[in-house]
């Protein structure tokens, strides 16, 4: 995954929002692209858990 320019990133995510949006709702942003760019990387790194593994281990159907 290439690195990216966080400063950049965040004026990004700040433009996005809206005139009347919260503190909540820019921390809630960051949060959401977080844990996106976390799960990509760990996806990237054969870090993940079959999906059939997981209904398996909480009794779910396959």
């Amino acid at each position: 995954m290439e690195r990216v320019n966080i400063k950049v990133e965040a004026q990004r995510l700040i433009e996005k929002l809206t005139e009347n949006s919260t503190w909540d709702d820019l921390m809630y942003e960051i949060y959401v692209r977080q844990a996106v760019e976390a799960g990509l990387a760990d996806s990237e790194a054969n870090r993940t858990t079959p999906v059939q593994d997981v209904r398996a281990k909480f009794g779910l159907t396959v």
